[in-house]
């Protein structure tokens, strides 16, 4: 790719950024400051700068990084560019990251008794393909290095992970890809609290092997 082909890509994700920021801020998904969404680029990674909206989002002040953490453009990016870097490492394929603080995730990750290993139940064939099985990571006080690593002893096999007390880390191939699961991701939170005291009938195992054969996921 040209120089000029891949300055020309880089700006039109640092749009898309923006536009995704802004919708999930519109749609109450994040509050104030809080949240962050990154994405690769040819020579690094883009990244929401700290104390920034999402909802006012400015893509000429993006925070640009290289992959030793290196801070290359833009403004101060976001105090938890560790938690993104630590999943990239991991996840190679991965093209970018959310990370929000949307309410019903939030709550879930409150809960006392979760399954750590898988802390929400498959309600739905949706959130089998988009999310497959949620680990929970225990709490870090924000900005805590050992979170990093407590990532990365899960990235390699879960494309998200739920930070207890805290709120989802979602991977994807695409900025899109990712943003559409982490709001299946909380589609799905919002169902496990309206039926906490309903019995319910998750997905068994041969629906899920069924999908996980139909549409090739690797979780």
């Amino acid at each position: 790719m040209s120089a000029i082909a891949a300055h020309a890509g880089e700006n039109r994700l640092r749009e898309r950024i923006v536009d995704l920021g802004r919708s999930l801020f519109a749609r109450g998904l994040t509050a104030g400051s809080s949240g962050n969404l990154s994405a690769r680029v040819d020579d690094g990674w883009l990244l929401t700068p700290t104390n920034a909206c999402l909802g006012e989002l400015d893509p000429a002040r993006l925070a640009k990084l290289d992959w030793q953490g290196r801070q290359l453009a833009g403004d101060s990016p976001s105090k938890e560019a560790f938690l993104h870097r630590a999943m990239y490492e991991e996840r190679h394929a991965a093209g970018a990251i959310v990370h929000l603080h949307a309410t019903h995730a939030a709550a879930v990750s409150c809960v006392a008794g979760l399954d750590h290993d898988d802390c929400l139940p498959p309600l739905t064939a949706y959130f089998v393909m988009k999310i497959g099985r949620l680990p929970l990571i225990p709490y870090h006080r924000p900005g805590d290095p050992a979170l990093a690593d407590a990532i990365r002893g899960l990235a390699g096999k879960h494309s998200a992970v739920l930070l207890a007390n805290h709120g989802p880390v979602v991977s994807g191939t695409t900025l899109e890809a990712a943003v559409y699961a982490i709001e299946e991701l909380e589609e799905t939170a919002k169902l496990f609290l309206l039926l906490r005291n309903t019995p319910v009938k998750p997905l068994n195992p041969q629906q899920i092997a069924e999908l996980k054969s139909a549409f090739r996921l690797d979780f």
